[in-house]
């Protein structure tokens, strides 16, 4: 006896299919929702329960190495069945808008993908989102998408891209429902009908789900502890004194950043030092020395400046002169950020109360990070985005791959290579897009043949 769930399940898909369209081959599209369907329920369970949960328990761990390998196989087995629609011509009339719908799932997923990597919680996570947010800048979608805000990105990839797939999912196959599988498209192909054998198709999503499971156990997501402002300052509190001064005379590599749009357009002198230093200096009852700082001639300040400058490159943590009051205000930063103060009270510069966007420029501006990424060999010029750390497995966004080709090629030597890059990739996908609609452009998997191996049908 069937229960009623599965029997309104068999009812809404199709029963009368092509004799091929039992191969797996035609299973893709039905497999890429299964990867959908786990990666909702797995993703659903750790918002629910949060960071630290899948960062730090046995089961949260697990689950987000679920979530990864689900998202690696809904990547897979997308781009399996646009090849297998473009091969076997399935994107003819009446079926064009199927195609583009598709197309538009395509870039949505990978889409979603990035924005959940930047989301993990770990170093690769931060070196992603620093790239991403050059990337975004570079193109001018950084007015709105800041992938260095973990709030903003959290709400994008949980809810916002979530609701734009299932939309492009649920009109996508009911275009399908509709019009059926794709038929030969050459008259003198015979190919006949039969009926869809669903068992077979459930059977592999199960063998699916089985294998995602197998795979997270033995290859789990891996994790590299991120970096702090607490860790740095530790670590070399010379080099964060140094950075301090940066953001104070304003030439760090945040304050001169060319792409001048959020989330770069912010005081850095302000931000990091006079504000977090205000808070220190009203907690601990203490005269606030860059109040004085400010009262000084230009002049002064700029000799002031200079003095705190060499000192800090030079003599410190040596004795501090006590007629410039920048040295002691910074000393005093240095303190609170190895004490792990200084991260929190960036809170405050925020009406939001997320420190994510001022904490990780902070610290890509020590210069620690690209040492890092490049020992990891997961910089862009290590084609890094394809794998998460040297040697190490599950791999990493592949699909990216062709990013690294264009750095590597056309762009190695572009001043201007995101802007460039995004002009190129955005091309490359009206075209995937559109496809279906261009004269002659269409008719390209003719020439390949391949609808051949497609069709055959033993008899």
């Amino acid at each position: 006896m069937k229960l009623p769930l599965f029997k309104a399940l068999k009812q809404t898909m199709i029963q009368d299919v092509p004799a091929y369209a039992n191969k797996f081959f035609y299973s893709l599209g039905f497999l890429s929702m299964i990867c959908f369907v786990v990666l909702i329920a797995t993703g659903t369970l750790m918002a629910i329960f949060g960071p630290d949960w899948w960062l730090t328990t046995g089961a949260g761990k697990y689950l987000r190495s679920v979530h990864l390998w689900a998202t690696q196989a809904f990547v897979v087995f997308i781009i399996l069945h646009l090849i297998i629609v473009f091969f076997s011509s399935g994107f003819k009339k009446p079926r064009r808008l199927t195609w583009v719908l598709g197309a538009l799932m395509f870039l949505v997923v990978l889409t979603e993908a990035e924005f959940g990597y930047v989301l993990r919680g770990d170093f690769s996570s931060q070196w992603r989102s620093l790239q991403g947010a050059d990337f975004y800048n570079g193109t001018g979608l950084g007015h709105w998408i800041n992938n260095i805000n973990y709030q903003q990105v959290y709400g994008i990839h949980l809810v916002v891209v979530p609701l734009i797939l299932i939309t492009l999912l649920f009109l996508h196959y009911a275009l399908v429902r509709f019009l059926g599988i794709a038929k030969p498209h050459r008259a003198d192909v015979k190919v006949p009908t039969v009926k869809a054998n669903h068992k077979l198709l459930f059977a592999r999503g199960g063998v699916l789900v089985g294998a995602l499971l197998l795979l997270a156990l033995a290859l789990p997501s891996p994790f590299l502890k991120p970096d702090t402002v607490k860790s740095v300052a530790a670590a070399d509190p010379k080099l964060v004194a140094q950075t301090f001064m940066k953001e104070f005379d304003r030439s760090s590599d945040t304050a001169t950043y060319l792409d001048t749009i959020n989330p770069y357009t912010y005081d850095t002198r302000h931000i990091y030092v006079e504000q977090p230093y205000a808070q220190a200096a009203a907690f601990t009852q203490s005269p606030n020395l860059l109040e004085r700082f400010n009262a000084l001639p230009e002049a002064t300040q700029a000799k002031q400046i200079q003095q705190a400058t060499d000192y800090f490159d030079k003599a410190y943590p040596g004795r501090t002169d006590a007629n410039n009051l920048l040295e002691p205000a910074i000393n005093s930063l240095v303190q609170l950020a190895a004490s792990g103060l200084y991260q929190p009270a960036l809170n405050a510069a925020s009406p939001s109360g997320d420190h994510s966007t001022y904490a990780l420029r902070f610290l890509a501006d020590t210069g620690v990070m690209d040492e890092r990424a490049q020992a990891l060999g997961i910089t862009t010029d290590q084609y890094g985005m394809l794998r998460e750390e040297k040697g190490h497995l599950p791999p990493g966004a592949w699909w990216l791959g062709p990013i690294g080709v264009l750095n590597h090629t056309v762009l190695a030597h572009d001043d201007n290579g995101d802007r460039d890059g995004a002009i190129i990739l955005g091309t490359f996908f009206l075209l995937l897009v559109a496809f279906p609609y261009i004269p002659g452009l269409n008719r390209l998997p003719e020439v390949f043949r391949v609808y051949k191996i497609i069709w055959h049908v033993k008899r």
